[in-house]
């Protein structure tokens, strides 16, 4: 997993929306939302970008840190 940044929007109804985020020092707008859920290492959001590109991100509200879950990563606690 590697550590985003991302400009998200909290809800008031504790809803997160990504909006965007950097990756690789590249901005990636974010076109869609698809599958959330809750899992024990935080919040994960499947977001659609141009070219109906889709990426894994993972919230953890603990830390206050996003991830880009890759290919091959399991969504597991990283050791920071």
């Amino acid at each position: 997993m590697d550590p985003i940044a991302v400009t998200a929007r909290f809800e008031a109804q504790g809803k997160i929306v990504p909006l965007s985020f950097i990756w690789q020092s590249r901005t990636f707008r974010i076109d869609s939302l698809g599958r959330q859920w809750q899992g024990k290492d935080g919040f994960h959001i499947m977001a659609m970008t141009p070219g109906n590109r889709a990426h894994h991100l993972l919230f953890m509200p603990e830390k206050g840190i996003w991830y880009l879950v890759r290919g091959d990563d399991t969504p597991t606690i990283p050791i920071i």
